[in-house]
């Protein structure tokens, strides 16, 4: 075409032609409207016998002079007969759409008959003009669904061509304008939407049925996602194969448009969406390079329906108003009616994954997956979009969810029966897929106390599970368990039930988390599952830290009314977030896709933890400020330990602990641990000496408060000296040498000041004896480990 465009042209030429020819008449008015009509098709009529003659007589072939002139003059014919007839239909109305259908479907006859013997360029002329010949005439129709037939015998004409000749471009050119003309007509009379839906339908099983001229499908070689897939060594699919999954998608857009259009438009869309992917599961046995094809409708059905849901549409409104205006009305059925639509497509998926041998056992595994989630995910979509328990109730919904919850163990025994002990991995996704529908139930059904604690019964379960029968997958289900139910005594209901429900009903949520987070812990401790086991480790010394805190918290605050602004509040919170911070770090050992979500959830509750920290040494410090809450306990025993020393122990259990924290975070974080046992050392010695109502540094500072200082800085150095002897450590070694520096420097700069008397004898007689039995003692540890005293 791109190098002889001057035939296209005349082909053009002449076909508008034979079509201007009737309009000449109408314009004019000239002879009768049957008159024009045949006079149009007797041209169109002449055109080809012109192009047979000189086919006969001097050849079509590339070496005649006489090439493509055949297939200009026969196409420009067969497009001139098809306007003819349009023109008899919707000039002038002198036919019925059916006369007119079967007319055109004569003239598809012969242009077919002839595309067999000339060549590609007739088809083209003839395949192109007949789409557009509808859009050239003109004229109006009250209802021009019939066109969809039409264009429907034009898309078989193109495709039957292509079937015999095998010029591919000769498909894809027909299929194009097919949806294209399809397209045009139901933009232009929207009413036509159900006839546009049943056209589409029609055109995607031509598309896969004629090009292999067969009743059931035998494209062999790639699926088309393989090749996406870029595997090395993956072959591109046949052009067969191409053309199905390229029709299903254009089908499958299309139907969900349609869907758009009204009540009855959805559930005729949605209804071909089920059909076309039942037809598609039970057909492509033969097939296997259009299984990926069976997809396409699946995903549509599920895409209508989550649209109509998230716009409010009109299937919506229907099912979510009349049942609440008239109580007596009947029991609405729509999302029972879809969830039976994925379901039937689950059941189909779930007969191709036992079918599943030979050749096909590399598909066993995505049917049983197809199986596992078609259902699920309408049900996921109708919970969040539909709102079906506001409507049907809670009871009934949840009915849906444990029958749906049934089907996925029958689906998982036949799996586990057909596949052995061996192999469990086809098995566990409807297992996965049933204790997921259980969690849906409980959702639906329970109470914020009861949810939980059936969330992690399912947990539970699912360890139990793979203890029993080896499923690796499960891994995926607790995982997943643990996160939500992380999000749930967090967030929803949360901290602020927590903190303020009923005691009771904290400590029975927190109490089985914790139970239901060992008891999997145990069940598959003696199984290889990493991710699994640090999940739930983490989980659960979170959540046994969260439960002290809330505890201690709650206890608390039934001896003070000033709890929001008080330092052990702070510190309480600090444990908390901090608690939740350490949880992520040791999940980042995990690595995968997740870890660089764990790494802002890190940072994120690590924020919180040191700001509540910060807070509560500067705002709401007792030492410096009389609005932090008055120090309850006796001394040492009271909320300065839970306000310093609680968060210091954690980050020092955290440093510890976690191996994969690098050098520089576990210095950090016993850097922030020192520093808050040391002022928690402060704070409790000025609280023995002053009591609660003296904290205040601006009432003073006793004489044996200051040399108790003393005493305590010594003692610390002292126990680094003895750790760095136990542990080998030099930095610690360092460290107790600061502790001294700073106990040298008090005595000097502060004590000598501040003492009088034999207190202040003592205090220089102490530190005199401690710095000599202290100087031997550090050069004794030098030696041993080989280095200078320093």
């Amino acid at each position: 075409m791109s190098g002889n465009w001057f035939y296209v042209a005349s082909a053009i030429s002449l076909a508008l032609a034979g079509i201007f020819l009737v309009q000449y008449g109408v314009e004019n008015g000239l002879l009768p409207p049957r008159i024009r009509v045949l006079v149009a098709l007797a041209f169109g009529a002449t055109l080809i016998a012109v192009g047979e003659v000189i086919r006969r007589r001097y050849g079509d072939n590339d070496e005649a002079t006489t090439a493509y002139l055949p297939s200009v003059f026969s196409g420009a014919g067969i497009v001139t007969l098809f306007g003819g007839i349009l023109s008899a239909r919707l000039l002038y109305d002198l036919i019925t759409p059916e006369t007119a259908l079967s007319g055109m479907v004569a003239v598809a006859v012969v242009a077919l008959v002839l595309g067999w013997f000339y060549g590609a360029l007739l088809a083209a002329v003839g395949i192109a003009g007949a789409f557009i010949a509808p859009f050239i005439v003109g004229g109006s129709s009250n209802d021009p669904s019939w066109l969809y037939g039409y264009f429907a015998v034009i898309a078989i004409l193109g495709l039957g061509i292509d079937a015999v000749r095998r010029w591919a471009w000769i498909t894809v050119l027909t299929l194009v304008l097919a949806y294209a003309a399809g397209g045009l007509v139901v933009l232009g009379s929207p009413g036509t939407a159900g006839a546009f839906a049943l056209f589409v339908t029609a055109v995607v099983v031509f598309a896969i049925l004629v090009p292999v001229r067969r009743l059931s499908p035998d494209h062999d070689g790639t699926m088309v996602l393989e090749a996406l897939a870029r595997r090395p060594g993956t072959p591109w699919p046949d052009f067969p194969a191409r053309v199905a999954f390229a029709a299903m998608l254009a089908t499958a857009v299309s139907l969900f448009w349609v869907s758009m259009a009204g009540v009855t438009e959805f559930w005729l869309a949605t209804g071909l969406l089920t059909t076309l992917a039942a037809l598609l599961i039970l057909w492509t046995r033969q097939g296997p390079a259009l299984q990926d094809v069976a997809l396409l409708p699946a995903i549509g059905l599920i895409s209508a329906l989550t649209w109509q849901g998230k716009e409010r549409m009109d299937v919506w409104r229907l099912f979510n108003e009349n049942y609440d205006d008239t109580p007596e009305a009947d029991f609405p059925l729509a999302v029972t009616a879809l969830l039976l639509m994925a379901a039937g497509v689950s059941v189909l998926a779930f007969w191709r994954a036992l079918a599943s041998r030979g050749s096909e056992a590399r598909f066993g595994l995505i049917w049983a997956a197809a199986a596992a989630l078609s259902v699920p995910a309408a049900a996921i979509s109708l919970e969040l979009l539909w709102e079906p328990a506001a409507v049907i109730g809670a009871y009934p919904w949840a009915l849906h969810a444990v029958s749906l919850a049934a089907l996925m163990v029958v689906f998982a025994e036949r799996l586990a029966r057909t596949d052995g002990p061996d192999d469990r991995l086809r098995m566990s996704l409807p297992v996965l897929s049933a204790l997921s529908a259980l969690a849906f139930a409980f959702t639906i059904l329970f109470s914020e106390t009861a949810l939980t604690l059936a969330l992690v019964a399912t947990v539970v379960a699912a360890a139990a599970l793979d203890r029993a029968f080896r499923i690796p997958q499960m891994t995926a289900f607790i995982t997943v368990g643990v996160v939500t139910i992380g999000y749930r005594v967090i967030a929803d209901p949360g901290l602020g039930f927590a903190l303020q429900g009923p005691l009771a009903e904290v400590i029975f949520i927190h109490c089985g988390t914790l139970a239901g987070f060992v008891t999997a812990f145990v069940l598959i401790t003696g199984l290889t599952r990493p991710t699994a086991k640090t999940m739930l480790d983490s989980a659960a010394w979170a959540t046994a830290g969260l439960l002290l805190s809330i505890l201690l918290f709650r206890w608390l605050d039934t001896l003070s009314q000033n709890q929001d602004a008080s330092h052990w509040a702070m510190g309480l919170y600090a444990t908390i977030w901090l608690g939740l911070m350490a949880a992520q770090l040791q999940r980042l050992s995990l690595g995968g896709l997740l870890r660089y979500a764990r790494i802002l959830l890190s940072v994120g509750f690590g924020l919180l933890g040191f700001g509540a920290t910060l807070v509560a040494l500067t705002f709401v410090n007792p030492v410096v400020s009389n609005w932090s809450g008055t120090v309850l306990g006796p001394p040492v025993f009271n909320t300065l330990a839970i306000a310093y020393l609680l968060p210091a122990l954690l980050l020092l259990a955290t440093a510890l602990r976690l191996h994969v924290l690098d050098r520089r975070a576990k210095i950090g974080f016993l850097t922030i641990a020192a520093g808050l046992i040391l002022f928690w050392v402060f704070a409790t010695i000025r609280h023995y000496w002053q009591g609660a109502e003296g904290m205040v540094l601006d009432q003073g500072i006793s004489q044996p408060e200051l040399y108790s200082y003393t005493v305590a800085l010594l003692l610390v150095g002292a126990g680094l000296f003895y750790q760095s002897l136990a542990r080998h450590s030099n930095s610690m070694r360092r460290a107790g040498l600061t502790v001294i520096a700073l106990a040298v420097g008090k005595v000097f700069f502060i004590d000598a000041a501040g003492l009088t008397g034999l207190t202040r004898v003592f205090s220089f007689l102490l530190l005199g004896v401690a710095l000599a039995a202290l100087a031997w003692l550090g050069r004794w540890a030098g030696r041993s480990m080989g280095r200078e005293h320093l």
